[in-house]
């Protein structure tokens, strides 16, 4: 008997507890209805792993304001019947679809991570697919063949190549730049241009217009350098992106190759 106080002390306290603790696995109560921190936090991960902004009590107070309008919003919805239309389904399919896609990408990936061998061995393969020479040249663009030569003629009568190609130029990204195309490789341009460029010397002009599928050029050679390569650790995330989306594009080719199906595709 003299135990009866203490049992219910024990059960008045831990109805009084009851509230609180539910509290705690929840941001908020709509209407009755449990916004549950299990929302929150799942949201907060995903703002974390799109790396977009970083976690500040600000931001946690934005995304709780959202979830708690997005309860009010849904529950409004539900009650209007949006649920049961048609329209409605047809969406929450294309959003499952979505939603199972990108977890199987992402899980794909976290399975296929690239290796820093792989990253290496990429870039060997680039460095050594590079050209040996990188090019600084000038040029001139116009519409017609005889523009062209009226400038050349001027270049041949002393007039400066970088105010010539200031006024006359149609290129908008070198022409303030007295037609300056920076270091590059001749790959870098189209065939013609690029022949015409590295046929001169250090401090030559064409002498005859150069042809191709923007107009009239003519050109001069400012200078030759071996070509410059950046080191690995400069571009070693970019290089892993493009092994990543290369992997990435294989395993979807895969999984379209191995589907049994009677559709064609596009590009068959």
């Amino acid at each position: 008997m003299k135990k009866l106080p203490i049992a219910v002390s024990a059960l008045v306290l831990s109805a009084a507890l009851l509230p609180s603790l539910a509290a705690a696995q929840n941001i908020a109560i709509v209407n009755g209805k449990a916004v549950p921190k299990a929302r929150f936090d799942s949201l907060m991960a995903q703002i974390s792993r799109q790396g977009n902004q970083p976690r500040t009590p600000e931001l946690e107070r934005q995304v709780k304001d959202e979830l708690v309008l997005r309860e009010i919003f849904v529950q409004e919805a539900e009650r209007n019947g949006v649920q049961r239309s048609e329209e409605y389904r047809q969406q929450m399919e294309l959003a499952r679809q979505s939603l199972l896609i990108r977890e199987l990408f992402a899980a794909y990936q976290k399975k296929n991570p690239i290796t820093d061998e792989q990253v290496k061995a990429e870039y060997d393969k680039l460095k050594g697919q590079a050209g040996q020479k990188e090019y600084r040249a000038r040029h001139i663009l116009v519409e017609k063949e005889e523009d062209a030569k009226a400038l050349i003629a001027k270049l041949e009568g002393g007039a400066k190549f970088e105010d010539l190609a200031k006024a006359s130029s149609k290129d908008p990204g070198s022409a303030p730049n007295g037609g300056d195309l920076d270091w590059a490789e001749p790959g870098n341009f189209v065939p013609e241009f690029s022949k015409a460029m590295t046929s001169l010397e250090k401090g030559q002009f064409t002498k005859a217009p150069v042809k191709s599928q923007f107009g009239w050029h003519v050109i001069r050679l400012e200078d030759t350098r071996d070509a410059q390569f950046p080191p690995l650790d400069d571009v070693k995330p970019q290089l892993r992106q493009r092994l990543e989306q290369q992997r990435m594009a294989k395993y979807q080719e895969d999984l379209k190759a191995k589907a049994r199906t009677d559709y064609k595709f596009g590009n068959e």
